[in-house]
């Protein structure tokens, strides 16, 4: 079986336009075909889809919960994991100079794309198509008793975990500064030494890129552990 077509069979749904999720795949250093547009759609689809599952989930939730609950369910982190999830990283068309810098191990690329690929969906099958893939692959996040709690922050809860298992305090390194002075891109690296792993994040500040950092760090680290 090939990866592409085990893609579309994790993801529920096979392309009648193959040329959709080519381009979803497509990072704009590879192709002028890129799919930063695609991004764009599919990041509004997800908020039109789980916008009225989260209502229909947390029914006393105010306003306010409403959107830390959906902020949690699309945030970095959150859609790095599903793109792991998927099997994504190694069908993705980066340019040479991104993949020699490691571009498929970088979270904020991997998001991008899931989102770029949910926009593919709806465009080659329709809004309908699309929330059914999104209701699926967020069952398990819409079903946890945990949805819409107060959460710690990335950090914290990374640095609590290892605490808790006696292991030493993760290490932060700046990989990169992009971007320009009105709009920073601050590229991290999160490092768990006990475990010989390590997590990527970027953001428009060095305390946002750690924090998405974190996170992708903290997914691997429960995978490998299991630690809750």
């Amino acid at each position: 079986m090939s990866d592409i077509r085990a893609l579309q069979e994790r993801l529920g749904h096979t392309f009648a336009d193959p040329a959709l999720l080519r381009q979803a795949l497509t990072h704009r250093s590879f192709s002028t075909d890129h799919n930063e547009r695609l991004e764009f759609l599919g990041d509004a689809v997800l908020d039109c889809v789980l916008s009225p599952l989260l209502m229909a989930r947390l029914p006393e939730a105010s306003e306010g919960d409403l959107h830390r609950a959906r902020a949690d369910l699309v945030c970095q982190a959150s859609l790095h994991e599903q793109a792991l999830a998927l099997g994504m990283p190694p069908l993705l068309h980066l340019g040479t100079g991104l993949e020699r810098a490691g571009g498929r191990d970088q979270a904020s690329l991997l998001a991008d794309a899931f989102e770029a690929l949910i926009g593919a969906v709806h465009l080659d099958g329709g809004f309908n198509a699309a929330a059914g893939v999104i209701e699926r692959l967020f069952a398990t996040q819409l079903a946890s008793p945990a949805l819409g709690k107060q959460q710690k922050d990335a950090k914290t809860a990374l640095q609590e975990l290892l605490q808790r298992h006696r292991q030493p305090p993760p290490e932060y390194a700046v990989v990169s500064e992009a971007g320009t002075p009105q709009q920073p891109l601050f590229t991290v690296m999160c490092r768990v030494p006990a475990h010989e792993l390590a997590g990527m994040g970027s953001g428009p500040s060095r305390r946002a890129a750690e924090q998405a950092a974190a996170g992708v760090a903290m997914v691997e680290l429960r995978e490998k552990t299991g630690w809750e």
